[in-house]
Order: structure tokens, then C-alpha cells, then sequence
């Protein structure tokens, strides 16, 4: 299953543990969980890439180190990084009011109930912040439940507003979006509670009229091209096509994958009319890994200087209460909290992941983290679609993987 990709390093990492890790991701593939993924393992400057099966079901190109994948809600941690360089540059506050440049946001009314009519409101307490977006508590986001149960759910799917990609295929511009989010009361007052997504894309659009520019090309000259990240953007060039992987999805009544979003059709085959700040974004391993590094390295990437430890600080420590924390055991389990745009470890947990180990997951099948205390990251690429908020085998397998394959 391996290929030229497959390499093996010396310590900080263990030969035997990186031929462990290989052999458990080929038996997924193996098994048909997926066409093809990519690992990459990096410990205190090595690094060890691991390319296993192909590109697309059936094809015949085979993953390789620089495969493309749509790295969905991995987007999140970009987002937040871009927020505060505009922070430091005194641009925006983190408690300060969006209103003056999302007047969409302004004057907002607060639903009395989750479940009731949508003119059953109350004024909100404040003003929404930059904080409560990237934190995902500006009080708007998803609601886990059928949408039947819930007025202000069925309404968010009407206006088209929890993106989702690849659907819809034709989603509104960014002006339009906000403009029907304050069409909208909030779900509950801002700061109160920890509401998965939407957030982050409002921050995208916040961002791009912060900055003057469109979004893709804020990131492109104050995070990727600084970084060195060539491959990664808001869609794939044509000349690029042909190391995108393809998109799957499980089909449980007939034991296969059907395709979700495929490769000369595929939605990242142009432009998108909303650049995604919550999960638009397409990258390579390696293009992960500079950001990962980045962060690793309190803002710095060489002699590159792109965040302050400061920002880098708070971005990677837990903003959350107790009680939003217990909400959302779903995404967060007993262990870990919510910083900026990526969840943060506050206590190890079974496969022994420590205390500040930071990164997030991506629901089209991808997953990175970083572990300061072993100064290592690990970044796993597949594009099978997640069945739910809870990690699939095998990203477990992953994790449990990597941590056992650590030489000290």
C-alpha cells in the first residue's frame, strides 16, 4: 500500500512505532474505509510523511506527499490566525463591538426560547465582539437535532446559511449572507453559549472588510505566501486538478462509498462566491504542516515573524466556562476547551494526549494537532466524510498511533 512517499525516520521518532503507524493506516484502506490518506508526523524538526493507497476510488494516480484535500473545519484555526493579525495591527479589538464594520450584527434581538416562534425575542444583554466569534459564542450556530424541531433551525436552512460544503453548490455572496444572518434573532445571548460553525464564517467576512481585500487574498499575502503554503486556497487551479483527491462518503445500506464531491466537477474546481473562513479551504500535508509551526513556534516560521507569542497565547488557551464546556461533551469530551478557532487539551486523557495539545478536525476527513510538550504535530489527510462530531477510528487509530511511535 506504501509508495515512494513512505519514509521511514530516525529518533525523536521510533522506527518501529512509524511501522506500526504505517500498517495500522494501510489496513484501513485496505479495508475499503477510504481510496487513499496521508500522515505526517513531525518531532522536534523531523518530520515523517506516509502516503498510502490512491487519490480516488478505482484510479489509478496514487496519493502522494503533495495531494490536495479540502481540509474543512482545519480552515477554523487559518481564520482565527488572520483575526488577530489584525489585532495586533490595533485594526480590531477582541472586545470590541463588530457593529461599525457588520452592521448586519447591530441592535440584535435574542430568541426566549431555542424551540419557540422567532418574534419571541428579548433584547441582547451586548453587543456582539470579535471574541464571541472566534469563539463561537456570538449566538447563532448549529443546532444538533432535526430541523423540524426547530423554527429558527428550518429557517437557517431556508436562507442557506450553515454552508456546508460542497452544498449548496451556488451559495449567496458574502454581502448577501450577512445581510440575511441579521435577518435573524440570535439563539441566545452573545458570550452565553458555545454554538459550533457560523461563527467563524461571520469572522471570514468581518476579516475581508477589516482588511479592505477579499478574504483569499488577505490569507494569501499575510499567512500562505509568508509561510511558504503554495498549495493552499479557497479552491484548485486547473493546472493543480490532478493531485486533488476525491470526496467520499459511506453508504451504510450498500457497505460502499459514494462520491461527495468529485474532481473536474468538484466545487473547488473554481472561485467560490463565499470564501469560507469556517471550512473552505483546500491544503497539502505540508503546507499544514508550516502553519502547525508556525504556531508551534509562538508566531514565527524561520526568520519569519507573522503572529506575536501573545496572539499565539491566546489562541491556544481555553476561553470557555464549566458549564459551555459540559454542553458540548460531544466535541470537547472530559478533556479539552475551545481558544481561538481550535480546541485546546486541559488534561491528558486515554491515548495519552498532554495538557495545551491544540488543533482541530476537519468533517470531510482530516485532522491536526499540536503538542507542545513533545514539540511534535501529527496531521492525518483522508477525504471520507465524518458520520458524526465524534472521531472515526481512524483518527483514533491515528492519535494512539503517533503517540506510541514517540522514540523517548
Amino acid at each position: 500500500m506504501g509508495n515512494a512517499d513512505h519514509v521511514i525516520a530516525t529518533a525523536p521518532l521510533s522506527r518501529v512505532g512509524l511501522e506500526r503507524l504505517h500498517r495500522v493506516m494501510a489496513a484501513h484502506v485496505r479495508s475499503g474505509g477510504m481510496p487513499g490518506l496521508v500522515t505526517l508526523v513531525y518531532r522536534r524538526g523531523e518530520v515523517h510523511v506516509d502516503a498510502v493507497g490512491r487519490q480516488t476510488l478505482g484510479g489509478s494516480n496514487p496519493m502522494r506527499r503533495d495531494t490536495i484535500f479540502r481540509i474543512a473545519s482545519m480552515t477554523k484555526p487559518i481564520g482565527a490566525a488572520a483575526a488577530m493579525i489584525l489585532v495586533e495591527e490595533c485594526r480590531l479589538g477582541l472586545d470590541d463591538p463588530v457593529d461599525h464594520w457588520l452592521p448586519e450584527l447591530a441592535d440584535r434581538q435574542v430568541m426566549r426560547r431555542l424551540d419557540g416562534p422567532l418574534d419571541d425575542t428579548v433584547p441582547a444583554h451586548r453587543p456582539i465582539t470579535l471574541r464571541d466569534l472566534l469563539t463561537l459564542r456570538m449566538g447563532l450556530g448549529h443546532i444538533l437535532a432535526p430541523a423540524a424541531d426547530y423554527p429558527i433551525r428550518r429557517k437557517m436552512d431556508e436562507l442557506g446559511l450553515l454552508l456546508g460544503p460542497p452544498q449548496p453548490q451556488a451559495p449567496p455572496t458574502p454581502d448577501e449572507w450577512m445581510r440575511r444572518v441579521g435577518t435573524l434573532p440570535l439563539m441566545s445571548q452573545p458570550g452565553e453559549k458555545w454554538m459550533y460553525d457560523l461563527g467563524l464564517d461571520v469572522l471570514g467576512v468581518l476579516i475581508a472588510r477589516v482588511a479592505d481585500r477579499p478574504l483569499d487574498v488577505f490569507l494569501r499575502e499575510r499567512l500562505f505566501e509568508p509561510l511558504g503554503m503554495r498549495d493552499t486556497g479557497f479552491h484548485v487551479p486547473r493546472d493543480k486538478l490532478a493531485r486533488l483527491a476525491g470526496s467520499y462518503v459511506a453508504n451504510p445500506a450498500q457497505w460502499s462509498l459514494d462520491v461527495y464531491d468529485g474532481i473536474d466537477d468538484s466545487q473547488w474546481a473554481r472561485p467560490p462566491a463565499f470564501a469560507s473562513a469556517a471550512g473552505g479551504l483546500v491544503s497539502t500535508v505540508d503546507d499544514y504542516l508550516a502553519f502547525c509551526c508556525m504556531l508551534l513556534d509562538k508566531g514565527k516560521r524561520g526568520r519569519e515573524r507573522i503572529l506575536s507569542s501573545t496572539s499565539v497565547d491566546l489562541m491556544t488557551t481555553d476561553q470557555l466556562t464549566p458549564e459551555q464546556r459540559a454542553a458540548n461533551r460531544m466535541f470537547f469530551g472530559d478533556h479539552s476547551g475551545w481558544g481561538f478557532g481550535l480546541s485546546v487539551n486541559l488534561r491528558r486523557d486515554d491515548l495519552a494526549r498532554n495538557p495545551g495539545r491544540f488543533g482541530w478536525d476537519g468533517g470531510l476527513g482530516t485532522s491536526a494537532y499540536t503538542d507542545p510538550t513533545e514539540g511534535m504535530i501529527g496531521i492525518l489527510m483522508t477525504q471520507r466524510v465524518m458520520d458524526s462530531p465524534e472521531p472515526p477510528r481512524v483518527f483514533t487509530d491515528f492519535w494512539a498511533s503517533v503517540h506510541q511511535a514517540i522514540e523517548d
